[in-house]
């Protein structure tokens, strides 16, 4: 199974095995939408996890009555301490999946979530995942995070770091629990993972 891994370092010979799909799906992730953002204090590692969260509402379908066909927005939040700063903010402005422009919504406590479609859910939330994901059951929500255990307590996507490269694993029980569709490209480009492992 592949494994997408973005290297924040020069590349090294994994490009030379990566399949057709994951090159589909990194070309994607790297080079739609690009901007000048050098000016903004986030780490590079957040940079790229803004990238993933961005390009992620490309790859996942969402229920008509939750994403209608009309010009609703399509909302990316994130809850508790922001790690991307105006980063991510810069990096949807302007751009639009489909019909539906992205917009961008913080949120201090999870009872604030009124419409939201993707979620980064904060480090800093890490002892309330349970809480978290029961209250938003239901919601049709793309819960997405980098805490530790986070895909196996009931997140949909998990960022994983290891030696400098990002890659993510997927919680795909959980997606489907929330009548998501996530593309057979970004299921190819993650880690599936298996009940009892994070």
């Amino acid at each position: 199974m592949a494994i997408l891994r973005l290297t924040m370092r020069p590349a090294t010979s994994w490009h030379r095995k990566a399949s057709p799909a994951t090159w589909l799906v990194i070309l994607a992730l790297l080079f739609s939408g690009v901007k000048d953002l050098s000016a903004q204090p986030v780490s590079q590692e957040y940079q790229v996890k803004a990238a993933f969260l961005y390009n992620f509402s490309q790859f996942i379908e969402w229920p008509a009555s939750v994403l209608p066909g009309n010009q609703s927005p399509l909302v990316i939040g994130v809850l508790g301490e922001d790690p991307f700063g105006g980063y991510l903010d810069e990096l949807v402005r302007g751009e639009r999946v489909g019909n539906h422009p992205l917009v961008v919504r913080r949120f201090r406590q999870v009872a604030e979530i009124q419409t939201c479609h993707i979620l980064f859910v904060s480090q800093s939330e890490s002892k309330q995942l349970e809480q978290i994901f029961s209250y938003l059951k239901g919601r049709n929500i793309l819960t997405v995070g980098d805490a530790e255990n986070f895909a196996i307590r009931g997140g949909m996507i998990r960022f994983i770091t290891e030696n400098n490269r990002i890659r993510f694993r997927i919680n795909l029980a959980a997606a489907r629990a929330e009548s998501l569709t996530i593309s057979s490209k970004l299921l190819r480009a993650a880690e599936i993972i298996s009940p009892g492992r994070d």
